[in-house]
């Protein structure tokens, strides 16, 4: 594969860079909205797995939400933050709900914290996508410069 074919290729990544900073700002939004428009209810943890390994650092729960109306409903696999994974320790918790949101169940005790982290990982890849955008871009401008040089 040529040089110029890679340098073209590299586009790719400050597209794949865009997508993870509209989803994570995505995100940040609709946490902030179950926070602020959802419903306080309860969860049950029926299931809290944290592994402390080298190679694998990570929070999963599994949950019985009980609504206000009397209403439950099952959320299983929930991945949180390992960071913050420790301030869910408990047998129940207070949730927001907001029916049909793309972030549906937001724990109370680490919601604020969660649309901070998703707000630094915006931040953190709309840097990345800059950085590789103008690396990309130069280099997509010398590869176009040496083949005209090359054909004069």
């Amino acid at each position: 594969m040529s040089a110029k074919t890679v340098a073209r290729l590299a586009w790719f990544v400050p597209v794949l860079l865009l997508a993870l900073t509209i989803h994570q700002v995505f995100t940040a939004f609709e946490l902030d909205k179950t926070m602020d428009e959802g419903i306080l209810a309860w969860a049950e943890v029926t299931r809290y797995d944290r592994t402390d390994r080298k190679d694998v650092t990570q929070v999963e729960l599994d949950m019985i939400v009980h609504m206000p109306d009397g209403s439950q409903f099952v959320r299983d696999n929930l991945a949180l933050p390992y960071s913050i994974g420790h301030r869910v320790e408990a047998d129940t918790l207070s949730v927001m709900v907001l029916a049909g949101s793309a972030q549906e169940v937001v724990i109370q005790e680490i919601g604020e914290t969660q649309v901070k982290i998703a707000w630094s990982n915006a931040a953190m890849s709309l840097i990345g996508l800059l950085m590789t955008f103008v690396g990309v871009f130069y280099w997509n401008k010398m590869m176009r410069f040496q083949t005209e040089q090359d054909a004069a």
